[in-house]
């Protein structure tokens, strides 16, 4: 494929001259005058926000895809990017490759509040004073493109006109350039824009190399919740896309999907035939099964080997344990045919090792939150999988600030309840969530709760 990336900036420097023509440098600074000056940062400071923002991007074509959208009600699609909880708006403007137009960026900056950036590829510094008489917030400065001398001097302007500046990277060469040019956000592009093909893991590679202080944004290639999980564990702060939410249908939707996925589903505690008639009812994606008998409620593994047959197919059973000999969970897991098995005491790595070599079964492994250490000594266990709980199954939250440096999925437990686990997700995003006595009346599982309860995690995110 030829290299699409110096014709397309040569098109664009062809483009900016026409402009010139028709409004000079010098006019269009003068026009900027009469603007507000705005002391504040927006696009830099919705991209510090915890958790990983989203830049929700508005093109009509690309290069490698080429029409995206057919029909192109740009100032709905900003609305709904806003109403959807987009943290940033990415506006194309190149007009022969992407169909754009600085026309759409002036549009929506006067419909909607939320921060927006012009997506071109800038090769002049007209260009910058174009984009904040438009009422962009950020421009995109592309290192493939610019030498770092225009680097430095675009940033320059941007500081001067309160502007943010995305200074994407591809490789290892401009991630270094970006860093020594002091761009305060660094973009990492999944997609060559040589010859377009794209690889996700570039930028995970990559971002090790920028220092903790700078923005960090992953770009192209990213289409799913799993996409997002692995870029924040990575330790990017964004991720801008574009085709994945331009192709749907229900913008609103997919960037709901695209923030917290479908978290799973774990109820634990059933005793009853009417309880896994209820969970076979409402589909969540674990069933627990309390197996130690000095807890209330403890079910016999005659009585569990039963229950497990009996639950609908994708419905994944959990034997939980507490301090048990290894040999004995071993035999009941075996006897009752769990699914997964759940360690709920003070096991530690070796026993959880050991009993997966003897199981071939997936280990969840519970942890009581009281403070950072905590979770560290949670981030380090050896089980397949983590719960982090405010007790030992007593239905008591904890502080879910302490999770914020947490970098593996997590189950996530303690007092969670149908009218506060919605905002749990939402906030957290935990991989899952447990719970017990949180849908149970006098002591039972009930079954307007277990309903309740779902179907708050699966609106997560709607409204």
């Amino acid at each position: 494929m030829t290299d699409i990336l110096n014709e397309i900036a040569e098109d664009t420097r062809k483009r900016v001259e026409s402009s010139k023509k028709a409004l000079p440098l010098a006019d269009l600074k003068k026009r900027l005058e009469s603007i507000q000056k705005v002391s504040d940062l927006p696009f830099e400071n919705a991209l510090k926000a915890d958790g990983i923002s989203l830049i929700c991007e508005i093109k009509r074509a690309s290069p490698s895809k080429g029409m995206i959208a057919e029909e192109f009600p740009y100032l709905e699609i900003a609305k709904e990017y806003e109403s959807a909880g987009a943290s940033c708006i990415s506006v194309l403007t190149e007009p022969r490759w992407f169909k754009g137009d600085v026309r759409y960026l002036k549009e929506i900056s006067s419909e909607v509040s939320t921060p927006i950036i012009r997506k071109d590829f800038i090769v002049d510094e007209y260009m910058i004073y174009e984009a904040k008489l438009a009422g962009a917030s950020a421009v995109l400065l592309i290192c493939s493109i610019l030498e770092d001398d225009q680097i430095k001097e675009y940033l320059r302007i941007c500081d001067e006109l309160n502007l943010s500046a995305l200074v994407e990277t591809h490789d290892e060469t401009e991630v270094k350039r970006a860093i020594d040019c002091g761009a305060r956000i660094i973009g990492i592009n999944n997609r060559n824009l040589r010859d377009f093909t794209v690889d996700i893991n570039n930028g995970i590679k990559l971002r090790s190399l920028i220092p903790d202080g700078i923005i960090t944004v992953a770009e192209s290639g990213i289409k799913d919740h799993n996409d997002i999980l692995e870029l924040q564990k990575a330790g990017f702060d964004a991720a801008l896309i574009g085709e994945t939410i331009m192709r749907s249908k229900d913008k609103t939707e997919i960037i709901r999907q695209l923030k917290y996925g479908k978290t799973k589903v774990k109820i634990c505690g059933l005793m009853r035939d009417i309880d896994i008639y209820n969970v076979n009812l409402y589909r969540p994606d674990y069933a627990g099964f309390i197996m130690c008998a000095r807890f209330r409620r403890f079910v016999d593994p005659e009585d569990a080997r039963k229950m497990v047959r009996s639950l609908s197919e994708g419905i994944q059973s959990v034997g939980v344990f507490v301090d048990q000999p290894l040999e004995e969970v071993a035999c009941t897991v075996k006897d009752v045919d769990f699914d997964l098995i759940q360690l709920h005491g003070q096991e530690d790595n070796e026993y959880v090792c050991e009993l997966r070599k003897k199981t071939g079964k997936q280990i969840i492994k519970a942890f009581k939150i009281t403070c950072e250490k905590d979770v560290l000594e949670a981030m380090n266990s050896k089980a397949d999988l983590i719960l982090l709980d405010g007790g030992y199954g007593e239905g008591k939250s904890f502080d879910w600030s302490q999770l914020k440096s947490i970098k593996r999925d997590f189950i996530l437990a303690g007092g969670l309840t149908p009218d506060n686990v919605k905002s749990a997700v939402e906030t957290i995003q935990p991989y899952a969530v447990d719970t017990s006595s949180g849908v149970e009346t006098e002591q039972f599982k009930d079954e307007q709760k277990i309903s309740d309860f779902i179907r708050a995690v699966r609106t997560a995110g709607s409204d």
